[in-house]
């Protein structure tokens, strides 16, 4: 008999990374494959259908097939379920799509919009992951009898010694562990990453390979919905009081100016806020929505000694233990510490903003995501409280 074309795929180093950690035969096997379009879903189906299991491609159409789906980078709409589709039609195993665009808008483009009226920095990945990607997926693939769920995020499903872990990506470059700290130990018992293991270059040739359309397509946006990354516009259209003007204040109480709409600021910002003839460069301190106040002030009015957490999520003990936290997706992490609610930094921190998330490794194993919770508030360092400064 001749071989299949999954067959004869070549085996560029550290495919054999690519593990789906399930009960041999594999052929007894069933993998729900999440597609939104992408390189990196298209692969991890090919992967799939190459171990041999049965596969079932999945995809959540969330939002409209408007101007958004037919941008390139987007995911989840028009074109990138053709894609989707074409890919399963390809590598011969079935396609599903699934309507959630009305559920996606109530939980994540809504909540969007109420974060910045409130003065927060949401990040949409995070919570499109926590609800219709994770929890809504995790129960079509339950209901489709899956074995597991596989999606193509680059982070490492790791056993130890009480249960599967979760761990960064091989390739530092393409970590997405800090968008999926919300995954519970559930979800994480059932998920599969077989990406986590390998380079981004090693992934798009195996699409190359395999002579997929999508070998070449360009990488996801961040916020898929936003158009040219303009979500001032979107918020504005959802919440037209977002737009509403106010005053720009001094941390020492003094009034500066008038702000364009809190929607157009964030915490740590020092370009735009347009306001000149100060001893030192300004940057925003914090917003505050009920008074419609954007306070700014010296670079050092930022750093805080640590933060209070929410709707926080462990995938580890931390209370009482030295963690390394990151508290912006493209930050460092830094040393700290959990004592109930609060995160403490060992040093003072600068920029960390609420809405944001905290996501915790182990001080011990830094590739290790001990879980992480969102920023509600921030506590000043000593020095810059009143009365100390």
């Amino acid at each position: 008999m001749a071989p299949t074309m999954i067959e004869t795929i070549s085996s560029p180093p550290g495919l054999a990374e690519a593990d789906f950690q399930l009960a041999m035969p594999l052929k007894d096997r069933r993998i729900v494959v999440a597609m939104s379009g992408g390189v990196d879903s298209s692969v991890v189906a090919a992967l799939a259908a190459r171990s041999g299991a049965e596969v079932i491609g999945v995809t959540l159409q969330l939002y409209d097939h408007g101007a958004k789906a037919k941008r390139v980078g987007a995911c989840c709409a028009g074109q990138d379920i053709r894609d989707a589709r074409a890919v399963a039609d390809r590598l011969g195993f079935a396609h599903h799509v699934y309507d959630h665009e009305s559920r996606f808008r109530d939980t994540v483009i809504d909540q969007f919009a109420d974060e910045y009226l409130s003065g927060r920095t949401p990040i949409p990945c995070v919570r499109c992951n926590m609800g219709v990607k994770f929890t809504d997926l995790f129960r079509l693939a339950k209901d489709l009898g899956a074995d597991c769920l596989a999606t193509g995020h680059y982070v490492r499903r790791v056993m130890g010694p009480a249960g599967a872990e979760l761990h960064r990506a091989v390739d530092p470059a393409r970590d997405q562990s800090y968008f999926l700290f919300a995954t519970t130990q559930d979800q994480l018992d059932f998920l599969r990453f077989p990406l986590g293991g390998l380079e981004k270059t090693v992934v798009r040739e195996i699409a190359r390979d395999l002579g997929l359309g999508v070998a070449g397509k360009p990488d996801s946006q961040d916020i898929c919905f936003v158009p040219d990354g303009d979500y001032a516009t979107l918020v504005k259209k959802l919440r037209p009081e977002a737009d509403d003007q106010g005053e720009i204040v001094h941390v020492d109480g003094t009034v500066l100016g008038a702000h364009k709409g809190l929607i157009h600021y964030t915490v740590g910002q020092r370009r735009g806020i347009e306001i000149g003839g100060q001893a030192e460069p300004l940057y925003v301190v914090r917003l505050d929505a009920g008074a419609k106040q954007v306070i700014v002030g010296p670079r050092r009015a930022l750093a805080v000694s640590g933060a209070r957490l929410g709707e926080a999520n462990w995938l580890g003990a931390v209370d009482g233990r030295d963690v390394m936290a990151k508290v912006r997706s493209m930050a460092k992490p830094v040393a700290a510490r959990v004592e109930g609610e609060r995160l403490i930094f060992a040093e003072a921190e600068y920029g960390v903003a609420p809405g944001q998330a905290a996501v915790l490794y182990d001080a011990a194993d830094s590739s290790r995501v001990l879980g992480g919770g969102w920023i509600e508030e921030t506590f000043a360092a000593e020095y810059l409280r009143p009365g100390i400064d």
